[in-house]
């Protein structure tokens, strides 16, 4: 949107990408999935936070919230960065993606505010945004009467990142990463959010932060958008990437 006022060369043919894209997938549409997701296989290692720099940190919960019916749900979200990724001012993308139990229900592809010098610094960058995120989805559910299930699950494709985010003893080697290393453990402290490693092959934020080809993000694509036919003939167990006789 930045370029409208002043086209380039190359910009017309990235416009028209997008066209031939949009026409690719007219028939794709969001799988409304209201099934919780399972983690129970996922190792999950509890800290003692209460000796760190951060105290007996707790989430603060809106005292004017309704009181919560119905099904609680699971929040899940999914953070990746791009180094580099503008090469006019050397800046990363993060992309981000939220799901309300097996839903993707909202999504985030911007630029960073900041240039950073290492994958480090902008995946952690990335991460304090997804946090963010994540608390005002949290309060903005909670407004609405829904009960959440514990804490949300965040997962990321950089294992320095996580660790340094997981781990009280972690020490910070990049000073001007701070702030979001320490917002991004603060949270994990409060019990807001755990944030667990991913390959990044299985990361769906990938296609919100990177420029991929279609036969490249397919496998992440089909479970998320790509569902033809009726979607209340799909089994409730079907996993991502299985379809019925319809897709």
């Amino acid at each position: 949107s930045r370029f409208r006022s002043m086209p380039r060369k190359g910009h017309l043919a990235r416009a028209k990408r997008v066209v031939a894209y949009l026409r690719k997938m007219s028939d794709a549409c969001i799988r409304i999935r209201t099934h919780e997701p399972d983690y129970s296989s996922i190792p999950v290692v509890t800290y003692d936070w209460a000796t760190s720099v951060y105290g007996e940190v707790e989430e603060l919960i809106p005292s004017d919230a309704p009181e919560p019916k119905g099904r609680p749900v699971t929040l899940t979200h999914y953070v990746d960065a791009n180094l580099y990724h503008d090469c006019l001012t050397g800046r990363s993308v993060t992309g981000i993606l939220h799901f309300i139990n097996a839903t993707p229900i909202d999504w985030f592809s911007k630029r960073q505010s900041t240039v950073e010098t290492a994958t480090y610094g902008s995946e952690f960058v990335a991460a304090r945004t997804c946090v963010e995120q994540i608390i005002d989805l949290r309060n903005t559910l909670r407004y609405l009467g829904v009960p959440i299930r514990g804490k949300s699950w965040m997962f990321g494709d950089n294992e320095s990142v996580v660790n340094s985010s997981a781990q009280p003893h972690a020490k910070l080697h990049k000073r001007h990463t701070a702030l979001s290393f320490h917002r991004v453990r603060e949270a994990i402290a409060a019990g807001i959010v755990g944030f667990f490693h991913i390959p990044g092959d299985s990361n769906p934020a990938d296609l919100l932060s990177k420029h991929w080809g279609y036969q490249q993000v397919w496998q992440l694509l089909q479970p998320l958008l790509f569902w033809q036919g009726d979607t209340a003939d799909i089994d409730a167990d079907d996993g991502p990437g299985v379809s019925d006789d319809n897709g």
